[in-house]
Order: C-alpha cells, then structure tokens, then sequence
C-alpha cells in the first residue's frame, strides 16, 4: 500500500507544477507497479494526520519477530490544500492503482501554477525526516524548486551499518517538457550519475499550440500516443567502476479514446540483459501487465504476469424518481369474466355522483395533513462529527469513489505468487497480502501480513 508521506509529496509535486512521469527512472513505473508489488509481512499499524495543509506527521508500528517503529513529520511551504487527507474520503485510485497515465505536456502548465516571467517571489520547498525505531535509523529529504524547469532535492540516511555512518544523495533535475535532464552525486561510492528522457511524437508537436488543438488529437481513431527514450550513464569514482542502460517507452495519452496501454523495452549492454514489458488496462476494473526479459551471455530466461481486479462499491439502488414512478403507476386491471364471455371490453368506469354536502367546516384528508406536514427536518450531528467540531458530510462527498478494494496477483518463472487485497474498511485502509511458493507446496506460505492506515 502506498504510504500517507509519499501521497502528501505527490500533493506537493501536483501543487507546484512538477511532472514526476517524465523522468528517466519512471520509465517503467507502471509494469513495476503491477509486477513488483510488496506484500506485506506481520502486522503493521500507521496513523497519520494533515494537521495544518502545510505540516504532516505520521506513525507507525509494527511486529516481525520483534516491535518495530518510526515517526515522520512533513513541513511544505507550499499549501497543500488539494490533498484529502481524510482515510475515509481518500479516493482509493490515488492510494492504490498501478496503472497510471501519462499526463499531458502543456508548455505553460507552469505559468498557471503561479510563475512569473521564470521566478516567484517565494521557492517552494519540502522538508521531510523519519526516525526508525529502535535501529535508530535517521532519513531526511529537502526539494526545492528554484526555476519553473529546475528543481533540485537531497536525501540522506543515517545508519551505524552503512560505511561512514551514513550516507547522501544530491539530485538536480530539469524539466522542459520535451525533455528532463537529472544528475546525481552520491556518498556512497563517490557515485556520479547522469539521467535523461527524450519525448516525441503524440502531444509533443502540440506544446505551442492553443487547448482546442490538442484536444481535437484524440478524436481520431488512430492510436494517440507519445514515444519516450531515454539513457542513464553513472560511474562510481571509488571503486572505478561504471554502468549504464537504454530505454524507450510507448503509453497512450488520456486524450486516446480507446485501450490505454503502455510498452517498454531497457537494454543493459555492459551486462547482456534486455527486457521487455507491456501494461494494459484491460477495462475500467481490470488491468494485466506482463515481463520478459533475457540475458544474452547466458540460456536463462525470466518472465512475470500480474493482473490488478477492482471490486465496484455497492449493488445497484432504485433511484427515488423511479420509486414514485412505479408507485404512481396503477396496474393494469383484467377483463371480467362477462366480457370475456361476450368478446368485448369492460365499459370505462364512471366515478359516482356524490350529494351535495351540507354546508360547513372543510374536512381535510389525512393524506393531505400528512403531506403537508413533510418538511424538511434538521438532521442532528453524528457523534464522530461532534467530537471533530464539524458538520456531517452529505451523501454525495461521502459516496464518490465508486469502488471498495481491488485484488492484486503477480506470477514469475519460479512459480512464486504473490496475492494483495486492499480495501477501505469504515474509516480504515486495509492491505492484506501473502506471497507463496508453488513448488513447496508442504509449507507455500513465505510470508503473510495485514497493513492498517489511518489518516485524519
């Protein structure tokens, strides 16, 4: 499941314009996401809470073998005030689909976000820090945007275990559309690195061009989508050695109005190993991704199917019109048996002549007394909603998300399963999952675990 400090850093990047999608290392975010999903292990409880829309904190605990734990605190400068922090209203999407589409590249995306001739008078940043307990493991993480296409941010983890005590990573990223470039410098092996992804084809003629024109793209029924390409070179100045990898990728825009789709291919040279993997989302409840790559040096092969099933909220209800209707409708009365007798039609019925009635006070119907008498009441607060110091939402904001859990499962070559249930449970966000081992089938079960969230 995904974790409340990393949703409120996607509200962050969301806030202040930045595209996450056109980076190198997202290249195969989406097949990752339905192949490589983690299960969970033990019990792991989280409580969490978007105190103010600029501060976040967050607990955890947990039991393998021995309680564990960590605190998180989150400070942007940034007002987040996008983000649904609430566990029971979070749409269960933004917390738990692995298919996710490309976003459009609109050239002055970042003029709406508030930019100015290429500067602002405040620079967004993000601080985050999270303890582990009782390892007394320290992780920390400053962004800062400076420019409407450059962002820079370091990462540091402090640990007894790591060489030196520790280590930091220093990353500066720089986002036109067209293209990201990202260089990185890291501690840990004196590591330097450079990133970049090259786009084409699909919305990328179009930066210049005025909304109309782009949306008029998807009305075609041919394929709408953007071709992606990108390479990654690092070299580590320790221990004199260095790596790099190729990629390209093909998704469908949101502007496509047919099967959303996503194919990609990565090629090691230095190490022999090349891979292929193609999402689909198969139908608005369903998506199936699958893996196959090889290495040329050697005969082994490895291959993964995953598939990602949601389950719609509720069964259907009669809406309150066509209740009135089927009330208001008389059923339709059969013949008598004298009319049937003589093959003709019951003759119209005619209501009765009523007498004058004597002067006097009009009788009301009981019917009308009672329907007059229908006025709207004033509902009283629910018990949560007092203790909240707030009013009940309606059933509108309370019933948006149309879905209640989704089931996930991923298979490989060695025949090992991994299966994931997660669901919203009242005010709960549940994860239980379990990976198991087809070919020890006297003992599958390799590990099992339940994930429980709560925000407020």
């Amino acid at each position: 499941m995904r974790e409340f400090m990393d949703y409120i850093q996607s509200a962050f990047y969301t806030a202040t314009g930045w595209n996450r999608d056109n980076s190198y290392s997202s290249l195969n975010a989406t097949s990752d996401a339905l192949l490589s999903f983690p299960t969970p292990r033990g019990l792991r409880l989280t409580l969490s809470s978007l105190a103010t829309p600029q501060f976040a904190t967050s607990y955890q605990l947990g039991s393998i073998g021995v309680v564990d734990g960590s605190l998180s605190y989150l400070y942007s400068t940034v007002p987040l005030h996008s983000a649904i922090a609430q566990s029971s209203r979070i749409p269960l999407p933004d917390l738990l689909k692995s298919y996710r589409p490309l976003s459009d590249l609109v050239k002055n995306s970042y003029i709406r976000h508030g930019w100015d001739g290429g500067a602002r008078e405040k620079q967004e940043t993000l601080a985050y820090g999270r303890l582990y307990l009782p390892m007394s493991m320290l992780e920390a993480l400053v962004v800062r945007r400076v420019s409407p296409a450059l962002q820079w941010q370091v990462s540091a983890v402090s640990n007894q275990t790591l060489r030196n005590g520790g280590t930091v990573l220093g990353m500066c990223q720089y986002d036109t559309g067209r293209y990201g470039l990202e260089g990185l410098a890291s501690s840990d092996g004196g590591l330097l690195g450079l990133r970049g992804l090259y786009n084409f084809g699909g919305d990328i003629a179009n930066l210049d061009a005025t909304k109309e024109k782009v949306q008029d793209h998807g009305n075609g029924d041919r394929i709408h989508g953007r071709f992606s390409t990108g390479a990654e070179l690092y070299y580590g100045t320790l221990n004199k050695s260095g790596g790099m990898s190729v990629g390209i990728r093909f998704a469908t825009l949101p502007s496509h109005n047919g099967t959303p789709l996503t194919a990609t291919m990565t090629i090691n040279p230095l190490m022999g190993s090349v891979s292929w993997s193609y999402a689909v989302m198969a139908g608005s409840f369903c998506s199936l991704a699958t893996r196959m790559s090889f290495n040329v040096y050697s005969y082994e092969s490895d291959w993964a199917v995953g598939m990602e099933l949601w389950r719609k909220k509720g069964t259907p209800v009669v809406s309150v019109e066509d209740e009135e209707l089927t009330i208001a409708t008389p059923p339709k009365a059969g013949r008598s048996f004298q009319a049937k007798m003589e093959w003709r039609l019951d003759d119209p019925i005619t209501p009765p002549d009523r007498p004058d009635e004597p002067a006097g006070p009009a009788v009301i119907p009981e019917e009308s007394l009672e329907f007059e008498s229908r006025e709207p009441t004033k509902r009283e607060r629910s018990f949560q909603a007092r203790m909240d110091w707030k009013l009940d939402e309606s059933e509108e904001e309370m019933d948006v998300d149309p879905y209640s859990g989704v089931l996930k499962a991923r298979l490989d070559q060695h025949l090992r399963l991994g299966l994931l249930w997660e669901g919203r449970a009242k005010s709960l966000l549940f994860s239980l999952g379990s990976g198991i081992d087809l070919r020890r089938l006297d003992s599958p079960f390799r590990t099992l675990g339940l994930e429980v969230q709560f925000s407020s």
